[in-house]
């Protein structure tokens, strides 16, 4: 096993690393990573390398960082490496002459239970959409997004106040395993694979997880409590939910909101009004109940709970709209 397959691993993001480790870890020959050029991050804008980079020149593992995957060059160097399987965990998508290369054939790591919620924000979305289960995926790359043949799945519980952020820690850990189930199950060549077609029931639409940006963030208050609490733990801690707050001095500021507990029941108040003792609790009424604000973000300032938030910004909340 140490000998073969010869592995190419691709992945950008923390999501990726343990993943690889436990490759390093079982004694496969991991013979390059590929991952994302380094970006510009901090207030310096310095120059900093992906996880996935930083784990593997922590271990000796070549680093291949293509601006073009089509570019000839970077398939040549590929091929230099004469890789048997490739392994793609949050990575973009890949030219077939990429994914094509390796005799075992490339597969990837999604964070859903394919075939539902194809896309970049799996995690997320699941959240959002209210979902009680979801899981991870490994699949055949082809030539589509998220639609190649699935090798194996694994299903877990949503906690019904669990975040984005810790959902994904834990599908990090379940899916690092499966890789290694996978793997061997390729060597093996006991591989059954199913095509996602046969899962699909009826006319059903699939729910898809589209990325997110900063500006489909806005909290809603004229939704129902549940609708609005899902939305906020599913984008909990990235790229987090907001409303903006109407300062003593006129400006406007950004609030972001982490964690919350929703109250249902009737309530005599507009939606998005805040009401708060100025010690120890910050609630927002919705459609139908309050929002309980638990974890908050005022821009420029690091997150805090309510009662540390409160002890240092109470004064702005009387000339709030909240909405």
């Amino acid at each position: 096993m140490n000998e073969f397959p010869r592995i190419i691993f691709f992945g950008t993001p923390g999501f990726a690393v343990p993943s690889l480790e436990r490759l390093v870890i079982a004694g496969f020959t991991v013979v390059a990573v590929v991952t994302a050029p380094d970006k510009p991050a901090g207030r310096g804008l310095k120059e900093k390398a992906s996880p996935v980079k930083e784990f593997a020149l922590l271990h000796g593992i070549p680093v291949l960082q293509p601006v073009n995957m089509k570019d000839p060059r970077f398939s040549e160097q590929l091929m230099s490496y004469k890789p048997d399987l490739q392994i793609v965990i949050a990575f973009r998508m890949m030219p077939k002459q990429v994914w094509a290369l390796p005799a075992l054939g490339t597969f990837n790591l999604h964070a859903s239970l394919l075939p539902q919620y194809r896309g970049a924000a799996p995690i997320n979305w699941a959240i959002i959409c209210g979902e009680h289960e979801t899981g991870v995926t490994t699949f055949f790359l082809n030539d589509q997004i998220d639609t190649g043949k699935i090798i194996f799945s694994e299903k877990i519980k949503i906690g019904i106040d669990e975040t984005a952020g810790e959902l994904h820690d834990r599908l990090m850990e379940i899916g690092a395993k499966l890789v290694i189930r996978t793997i061997e199950s390729i060597i093996s060549g006991s591989v059954r694979e199913v095509t996602q077609e046969s899962l699909i029931i009826g006319d059903t639409p699939l729910k898809q997880a589209p990325k997110i940006y900063t500006e489909n963030c806005r909290i809603n208050w004229y939704q129902d409590v549940v609708t609005i609490h899902n939305f906020i733990r599913g984008l909990s801690p990235h790229p987090g939910a907001f409303m903006e707050l109407k300062m003593p001095d006129g400006t406007l500021r950004t609030l972001k909101i982490f964690k919350t507990i929703p109250e249902i029941g009737s309530i005599n108040k507009s939606p998005g009004e805040i009401i708060t003792d100025g010690k120890t609790s910050i609630k927002i009424s919705a459609q139908n109940g309050i929002i309980n604000v638990k974890l908050l973000q005022l821009s420029g300032r690091k997150a805090m709970n309510t009662g540390d938030f409160l002890r240092g910004f109470a004064g702005i909340f009387p000339e709030t709209h909240g909405i």
